[in-house]
This record gives structure tokens, sequence and C-alpha cells, in this order.
């Protein structure tokens, strides 16, 4: 009984007929391509953060030079306008 579960087995393997597939390859691919599409989204989002922080640090300072009386309103608008047609 052994004997021909073994002959069965060693009949019909992997390597029998050229049908062999490297499915072991699948588990390391898909953490290989997980982790890229982490590290691709995570930069992605970092990059638009960074951007909208320098221009609400722009943003803010003109703010802040507002409330103090530094510049008037038409100056205040027109520099808003500029900070926020060039987005950088």
């Amino acid at each position: 009984m052994l004997t021909s579960l073994n002959a069965l087995v060693a009949a019909h393997g992997p390597w029998d007929g050229g049908g062999f597939w490297p499915f072991f390859l699948l588990i390391p691919l898909f953490w290989i391509l997980v982790i890229g599409f982490f590290i691709f989204f995570a930069r992605r989002s970092w990059r638009h953060n960074h951007h909208w922080a320098a221009a609400q640090g722009a943003e803010g300072v003109l703010r802040e030079r507002y409330a103090r009386g530094e510049i008037d309103e038409t100056e205040y608008r027109q520099r808003l306008e500029v900070l926020r047609a060039n987005p950088k």
C-alpha cells in the first residue's frame, strides 16, 4: 500500500512532464509588492503634506501680518492670490 502511494506521488509530482511552476515565489512577490505600494503611497502622501504645510505656513505668516496691521487688505489679498496661484 505504501509503495503504491509513493509510486503515485512520484509519478504525478510537480516536476512530472514539465508542469513545474515555482509557486514558492508567489509569497515573496506578494510581500515585495505590498511593501513597494506602501512606500510609494507614503512618499506621495509625505510630499503632498509637505507642500500643503509650506503653503499654510506662508499663508499663516501673511494672516498674522494682516492682523497686526503691517499690510492692508488689498496687499493681503494680492499676496494671498500669488501664494495660492504658485504652489511649489
